[in-house]
């Protein structure tokens, strides 16, 4: 399809929120982190979807 980025693997997702990959598997398996989806027996991510998660995380109030 042209025009469409490549599906991300877990370890490019990781280094682009800035965790740990363990953290990924950890957010999958409680059902709270960006949606995954299986290839194969490999979990892949869509860019647009792991930024649109990454959009709808609250912000903390640093407000004093």
């Amino acid at each position: 399809m042209e025009g469409t980025l490549p599906l991300a693997s877990p370890q490019e997702v990781a280094a682009y929120l800035g965790v740990p990959v363990k953290t990924l598997y950890q957010w999958k398996y409680r059902g709270i982190g960006p949606d995954v989806h299986k290839v194969g027996r490999h979990l892949r991510y869509r860019w647009s979807e792991v930024d649109a998660w990454v959009n709808a995380q609250s912000a903390y109030d640093l407000a004093v």
